[in-house]
């Protein structure tokens, strides 16, 4: 789908929900405050839950999506890029926390000739740079932290705008025409590193993912990779599959 381009101005946010509705009203309190101008959310729920929480967002356009069957982290995404009219389109994570955000940056930055995506410093509810800007993994970089522990920093991404090999999908902006030219998020990933995989494909078009730390979120992360063994099997099965399929 095209953007329309009398909404060249228009932002689109997608957030799925996975029956985390109290997670999805916290950050649409937060989107309320945005600078950001004309925006559209679409909220999918991506398993049957009571949606009357979104009944105090009148204010903001919001659009929903009740899937039949649950689907994965890019088939979600990818369903909402395919409603959206925004020449921005961001993905967010409903553990997001991002009050009075000012995206001006990242937007300028998005809409700029060679960029595909960008994303903002992303911190832990501690006040910690997270490591959300990583090389793209190898056998080795993933032995490094899943075995031996360690997790220090591929990129400083702190100080000024870098460019990185790719972010974590928890808070992406991306441009509109580089969704559309690396054909959105696979949907073969079912879960973990379609992240890693878009921002790959981007590279491979020539078009730079940036982190840009003058806008910052805070992440309240919910780890279920480590306390759920069907969440590890699909971590797992999306690592091999990232190694392979080159």
């Amino acid at each position: 789908m095209r953007a329309d381009p009398s909404n060249s101005a228009l932002i689109s946010l997608s957030v799925v929900s996975h029956g985390q509705g109290s997670l999805v009203q916290a950050l649409l309190r937060d989107v309320q405050t945005w600078q950001c101008g004309r925006l559209e959310v679409i909220v999918t729920l991506n398993i049957p839950e009571d949606d009357s929480f979104l009944h105090e967002f009148g204010n903001l356009n919001v659009r929903v999506i009740r899937n039949a069957r649950p689907k994965g982290f890019g088939a979600n995404h990818n369903g909402a890029f395919a409603q959206s009219g925004g020449d921005v389109f961001i993905v967010a994570n409903p553990d997001i926390r991002a009050p009075h955000l000012d995206l001006s940056a990242l937007i300028d930055t998005v809409r700029t000739a060679g960029i595909g995506a960008c994303a903002p410093l992303v911190l832990s509810i501690d006040g910690k740079v997270e490591d959300s800007a990583r090389r793209f993994p190898t056998f080795g970089r993933l032995a490094k932290r899943a075995v031996l522990k360690i997790r220090e920093a591929d990129f400083d991404v702190s100080r000024q705008p870098t460019v990185v090999d790719w972010v974590a999908g928890m808070f992406i902006v991306f441009s509109r025409e580089a969704f559309q030219q690396v054909g959105g998020f696979d949907e073969a990933y079912f879960m973990y590193m379609e992240d890693a995989d878009i921002c790959r494909r981007l590279s491979r078009l020539r078009l730079a993912v940036i982190v840009d730390p003058r806008c910052k979120v805070v992440h309240e992360a919910r780890r279920a990779s480590r306390r759920n063994l069907q969440h590890l099997r699909w971590h797992l099965r999306s690592a091999m599959r990232f190694l392979f399929h080159v």
